[in-house]
């Protein structure tokens, strides 16, 4: 916690997605958590636009971009981090756990390229690790519940915390994907929530909360203790209850079937097949 690393974040409006770039000014060195490759769900159709946008930032800084940091596998957007690799030559990071995230979904969509290995990413990180950034360091807490992969990244007074919770006005993330779990879930955001008070929390999503017109992605520990969900469920048991009702009545993220058999593969799509054309999978009545 002894220095405050910089942070840039970019949000990406169509899936209210905030992607946000870690600089270690003295040395000039940087890491960029889950940016966003843009998908027109509608036509098929990719673009780099935004992630354009961070790697234009990235050049006016100076910094040298070392890490493409996942939180996890991303079920409403699909991730940028091939495209940032091939600009940057960083690395693609990711918690361990994604290999049972592979070995969930790789049937799902006969994606029989896909090795249940983790092999798709550079680096696999897990509870206790530390990967060098300047004078700082990237430290990993495994934060399952949302999917088992799920991981916070510390770096420096700031915590990069995925979908593990919202602004505290909003709540909390849903727990009934696949691999996914309530109770878990609970405990991760506890762990969260004994970092020091004045630890700055960087959210992946903000979907604005009844009231709030402006977006945010950015907390603290002492502001999330005091979350709506959990003011409201303090107890685990309670929570639990609460999260399993709500998630029930939720429906599928419009972007889950896309996202997920792209992001397994470490943000590559799919090989071509004999025509010579790529093709996303839409498995009927699977799920």
């Amino acid at each position: 916690m002894s220095h405050a690393p910089r942070v840039m974040s970019f949000f990406h409006a169509p899936t209210a997605t905030a992607s946000h770039l870690v600089i270690d000014p003295a040395a000039r060195e940087a890491a960029l958590v889950d940016p966003v490759l843009d998908f027109d769900v509608k036509s098929g159709r990719t673009a780099t636009r935004s992630a354009d946008e961070i790697l234009a930032a990235i050049g006016e800084t100076g910094a040298r971009l070392r890490y493409v940091l996942e939180t996890h596998a991303h079920a409403d957007h699909l991730t940028a981090a091939p495209h940032v690799q091939e600009r940057t030559g960083a690395k693609i990071v990711i918690g361990a756990n994604i290999r049972e995230v592979q070995r969930i979904f790789a049937p799902l969509f006969n994606a029989s390229d896909v090795k249940p290995d983790g092999s798709a990413f550079d680096l696999l990180v897990q509870e206790g690790d530390r990967l060098p950034l300047g004078r700082l360091h990237i430290g990993v807490l495994h934060t399952p519940g949302h999917t088992p992969a799920c991981v916070t990244y510390l770096i420096g007074d700031a915590a990069f915390i995925g979908d593990t919770l919202f602004m505290p006005d909003y709540g909390t993330a849903r727990a009934d994907f696949p691999g996914g779990d309530a109770a878990t879930l609970y405990r991760s955001i506890q762990r969260i929530l004994s970092l020091p008070a004045q630890t700055r929390l960087f959210l992946c999503h903000d979907y604005l909360a009844e009231g709030r017109e402006e977006h945010c992605w950015e907390s603290t520990v002492a502001a999330e203790r005091g979350n709506v969900h959990l003011r409201r469920h303090p107890d685990e048991t309670s929570f639990v209850a609460f999260r399993k009702a709500r998630d029930a009545g939720l429906e599928m993220p419009v972007l889950l079937l896309p996202s997920i058999q792209v992001n397994i593969r470490a943000g590559r799509l799919p090989p071509a097949e004999d025509d010579g054309h790529v093709y996303l999978k839409l498995p009927v009545d699977r799920l």
